[in-house]
C-alpha cells in the first residue's frame, strides 16, 4: 500500500481531499476551544503570554506526533493568540534555496512561518535555514569560483513553527534550533467524544451521547478520524433515518464501513487473521507477513503495526511478531494452549 492508498482508508489519520473544507469549518480558533493536550496548552499559554508581555516573537516551536492530532490547528491558534501573520508552506514545496530565501525575505517583524512536514526539507535548504533561525540572517552566495563572496541579509525577527509526523527523520542540528518541542499524544476517549459533540453542534447535527462515545471508540483516538466518521454517519442517518444520529444508526453506519468497536478496519483484521491462520499466531517475521498479505514491509511496520501494538493485539518478540490473547479474543478465536510461552 502506498501513502496515496493509505489516504483512502477511512481510519487513516492522513488528511484526505474531503477533509480540507471540514477541517476549516471545525478547526478551533482559540486555545480554550482546543480539546485535549492539556499539558501542551498550559505550557504554550505561559510562553505566549511571556512573549506578548515582552513584545517579542516566541521562540521557534516544533510540533510532532501522528497525523490528525491537531498540529496545524495549534499553529493557527498560536498565530491568532499572538496577533501574528502566518505563512504556510511544507517541506516538499521548498525545492530550492532560492524558494526559502524568497519566503524569508518577505516576512515581517513577528510573523510566523509554518512549515508542515519539515522532516522532508532538503539538507541543503536546512543549511540556509540555520542562520535564519539563530541569527535572523540570510547568507547568500554571489558569483562562482574564486570570485564568489557571501552576502548576509538581516531578517526581521520571526518564528518558525515546524510540524512533523517523523521526528526521528529530523537532523540533530535542526532539532536543536527549536526552543520548544512538543509531542502531541493520542487523545482520551472522553476528549474525542467532546470533539464529536462540538463538531456535531457546529454542523447542526442531532447526536446523542451514546453515539458520540461509539464514534470516539472507533476513531483511533484521533480527532481528524472522529470528524470524518461523524460526517459519514451523518450521511447514513440522512439517507437511512430521520437525519438525527442515535446509537443503532451509528453502529449500522460504522459496521457498513467495516470499522469495528476498537477502530480496526478490514485490512487490520486481515493481518491478524493471516498471522493466526497461516503462522499459528506467530512468532513470524515481518517479511513473511508482508509476503502473505501482499503489502510492503515498510507499510506494515509504519502504518498497520503501530496501532495493533498500541491496542495490545500484537507484540514484537526477539523471534518475530505474535498475536496476543487479546488479539485472539478480538477476532472471537480460541486461544491455543501454551500460547503465552510464545510471548516471551
Amino acid at each position: 500500500m502506498t501513502e496515496q492508498e493509505d489516504k483512502q482508508r477511512m481510519v487513516s489519520g492522513v488528511s484526505q481531499n474531503g477533509d480540507n473544507v471540514l477541517d476549516l469549518t471545525l478547526r478551533p480558533k482559540v486555545l480554550e476551544d482546543f480539546v485535549g493536550q492539556e499539558k501542551i496548552k498550559d505550557s504554550l499559554n505561559v510562553f505566549m503570554e511571556a512573549a506578548s508581555q515582552r513584545k517579542e516573537p516566541i521562540e521557534h516551536v516544533l510540533l510532532y506526533g501522528p497525523p490528525g492530532l491537531g498540529k496545524t490547528t495549534l499553529a493557527h491558534i498560536i498565530a491568532k493568540k499572538l496577533g501574528a501573520n502566518i505563512r504556510v508552506t511544507s517541506g516538499p514545496a521548498i525545492e530550492k534555496a532560492g524558494d526559502l530565501a524568497a519566503i524569508l525575505t518577505n516576512l515581517e517583524e513577528g510573523d510566523i512561518l509554518f512549515i508542515d512536514e519539515i522532516h522532508r526539507l532538503n539538507k541543503l535548504i536546512e543549511e540556509v535555514l540555520y542562520p535564519a533561525m539563530e541569527d535572523y540572517a540570510l547568507d547568500i552566495i554571489i558569483g562562482k569560483g574564486p570570485s564568489a563572496r557571501t552576502l548576509r541579509l538581516d531578517l526581521p525577527k520571526f518564528t518558525i513553527l515546524g510540524a512533523t509526523t517523523r521526528y526521528n527523520l529530523l537532523s540533530s542540528p535542526l532539532r536543536d534550533r527549536f526552543g520548544m518541542t512538543y509531542r502531541l499524544n493520542y487523545y482520551e476517549p472522553g476528549d474525542i467524544a467532546k470533539i464529536v459533540n462540538r463538531s456535531a453542534n457546529i454542523l447542526d447535527i442531532g447526536i446523542d451521547n451514546d453515539s458520540s462515545e461509539a464514534i470516539s471508540h472507533r476513531s483511533r483516538l484521533t480527532p481528524r478520524i472522529a470528524n470524518r466518521l461523524l460526517k459519514r454517519v451523518r450521511d447514513y442517518a440522512q439517507v437511512k433515518g430521520d437525519g438525527n444520529i442515535d446509537k443503532p444508526t451509528t453502529d449500522k453506519a460504522l459496521d457498513m464501513m467495516e470499522i469495528d468497536t476498537v477502530g480496526l478496519d478490514s485490512i487490520d483484521r486481515r493481518i491478524l487473521e493471516i498471522v493466526i491462520d497461516k503462522f499459528k499466531g506467530g512468532p513470524v517475521g515481518l517479511n513473511s507477513i508482508a509476503a502473505a498479505t501482499g503489502e510492503e514491509m515498510g507499510t506494515i511496520e509504519e502504518i498497520y503495526e503501530p496501532f495493533l501494538m498500541q491496542l495490545g493485539l500484537i507484540v514484537r518478540t526477539p523471534r518475530g511478531r505474535v498475536v496476543t490473547e487479546e488479539g485472539y479474543k478480538h477476532l472471537n478465536r480460541e486461544v491455543p494452549e501454551g500460547h503465552s510461552k510464545k510471548l516471551v
